[in-house]
């Protein structure tokens, strides 16, 4: 049964498409064939053009890198018409897009590449020095390097540097440049994939440090992809801002997949500009825009927003993290508008949750959205619990993933059986109100939420404990005024550095180690940490101690 305040006029079952998610652009492309599919500063791909050269791409994934049904490609690109190209290419070709943060840096990309077992890669040409050392020295054979200024025209429109940066001249065994790989020609084969084929395996650490792959098919996919578009009431002519990164769900789903599958027009920035971003919704006319609270913030705090027209928008929301009260407001008395929020994991591949468009709630998870069943339970005795008593929020639906690649252990501890169905834990304490509107209260997993982009601490301290100086590291969250949450080490060193040893020297030595987003904002030393009887360090005393409970 739908929730009291189901959008008015949407069935509380989705019909989603059993095809695989590349058809979406066939579809798209044949219907509409001189349509904008993407502008990029400027620079207009129709729909035509942009099938085209995904099916050239394909074929030269195909024929002369190999690959196949099943196998897993990496993406690791900004965002750029490329990486839109890349995806799709991946799946015509019947493969599994992995898609890789920007933000990664060599050491991390070892462990994706390793877990996968990627053979090619589709990489950025500004990203290619972190990947040139696995070329040959792993199981990746082919890397295929873009240059974004090859999709960017003359314009006026204020773009970044590394987007207008010229095509470098790379090359060596395995290298292929994105235009050599275009100029090819070679025409894709039989496009295989159906809804039951697996699409997308998009990488979450959680609590052991070790990255995992998300498995999900091409059905789970078009799932979030299609409620997006039904839940919103989105259209052929809608025109879409596409800021939040698309190696991320949140921004595969909403700023790519689900507008192709509408046939709308994605208006795409390689990367977050308040400047710019103002000026694309003035000169396209944006309608929907998804984002996170801190590109809000940002948006309202320049002192030039009032000066561009913004009244074509007609639709703002996210996820991520809630939005606060004061920003909300702001948004309401400078843009007329109602912030829109909902939830959902990498597992979920985006939401689980969304807010009734015409009956939102602040800072609130939303409603189970189509087909979902949502329970919340006691987390020790999984006995389901009533309105407003806070449990953990378990899910089920055709959204979420199959489970984590190559992992059956941690694949099992995701999942429990309620009345003989199986429920995905989330990990997140909530309650669900005499509405039917779920609030996010805490978390069960050690989790850091800087901004929307999720930061295990486990994964940290692994690579922390190889630097030279610490003897002992435990990580915990803590307040940070811009992203909401941000990475604070609490650091004991080897008795004869301290004090030889300053906060900034650890965060430098982050650097090339990991994604900066990761890096600790703050590092505080002791002389111990706090142990448990079993020799465990007791990092909830410590999380306790800090600015967040």
């Amino acid at each position: 049964m739908a929730a009291p305040f189901w959008p008015k006029g949407l069935s509380p079952h989705l019909s989603v498409p059993q095809t695989s998610v590349y058809y979406n652009l066939e579809v798209s492309a044949t219907r509409f064939p001189e349509k904008d599919a993407v502008v990029f500063y400027d620079t207009r791909i129709s729909y035509r053009a942009l099938r085209q050269d995904v099916d050239r791409l394909a074929g030269f994934l195909q024929r002369q890198c190999g690959i196949g049904r099943g196998d897993r490609v990496l993406l690791y690109m900004q965002n750029s018409p490329q990486f839109i190209v890349a995806y799709y290419a991946i799946l015509r070709a019947d493969a599994v897009v992995v898609p890789v943060s920007p933000g990664s840096v060599t050491p991390e990309l070892a462990g994706y590449i390793a877990d996968s077992g990627a053979e090619v890669a589709l990489v950025g040409q500004e990203l290619f020095p972190q990947i040139q050392p696995h070329i040959g020295t792993t199981s990746l054979k082919n890397v295929i390097v873009a240059a974004y200024s090859d999709y960017t025209k003359t314009t006026d429109a204020r773009v970044l540097d590394f987007v207008k940066e010229p095509r470098r001249a790379l090359s060596g065994a395995g290298v292929t440049l994105w235009t050599d790989a275009l100029a090819a020609d070679l025409a894709p084969g039989e496009h295989r994939a159906g809804p039951d084929d697996v699409c997308v395996m998009p990488y979450t650490s959680g609590t052991t440090g070790k990255p995992k792959g998300c498995v999900h098919l091409h059905r789970s996919v078009m799932m979030t992809a299609a409620t997006h578009n039904s839940w919103l009431g989105m259209w052929p002519d809608t025109v879409v801002l596409a800021v939040l990164p698309f190696f991320h769900v949140t921004g595969m789903q909403t700023g790519m997949n689900a507008p192709i599958l509408c046939g709308n027009t994605i208006v795409l920035l390689a990367r977050w500009h308040r400047e710019i971003a103002a000026e694309m919704v003035e000169r396209y006319r944006v309608s929907a825009w998804t984002n996170i609270a801190t590109m809000v913030i940002d948006f309202l705090m320049n002192p030039k927003v009032g000066d561009y027209d913004l009244s074509s928008i007609a639709c703002i929301g996210g996820g991520g993290a809630a939005m606060p009260e004061a920003i909300a407001k702001k948004l309401q008395d400078v843009c007329g508008l109602t912030y829109v929020e909902g939830y959902g994991l990498t597992e979920t591949i985006a939401p689980t949750h969304m807010n009734p468009p015409a009956r939102p709630k602040a800072q609130c998870l939303g409603i189970p959205i189509f087909d979902t069943d949502v329970r919340v339970i006691d987390p020790e005795t999984l006995v389901e619990l009533g309105p407003n008593e806070v449990g953990e929020i378990v899910c089920r639906g055709p959204q979420v993933f199959q489970g984590y690649w190559q992992n059956p252990q941690a694949t099992e501890e995701a999942f429990i059986d309620i009345d003989g169905k199986r429920f995905f834990r989330t990990g997140d304490l909530g309650r669900v109100d005499d509405e039917g509107y779920y609030f996010l209260v805490d978390r069960l997993k050690r989790m850091i939420n800087a901004a929307g982009f999720k930061i295990w601490p486990a994964e940290v301290e692994a690579t922390l404990y190889q630097n030279p100086d610490i003897q002992q590291v435990c990580v915990v969250r803590t307040q940070d005024e811009y992203r909401g949450e941000a990475a604070k080490a609490i650091v004991v060193l080897k008795p004869e550095r301290r004090g030889q040893v300053t906060g900034e020297d650890i965060i430098k030595w982050c650097e090339g180690r990991m994604d900066k987003r990761k890096w600790p904002r703050t590092v505080e030393f002791r002389e111990s940490l706090p142990m448990s009887p079993t020799g465990k360090v007791q990092w909830r005393v410590l999380q306790e101690e800090s600015a967040l409970p």
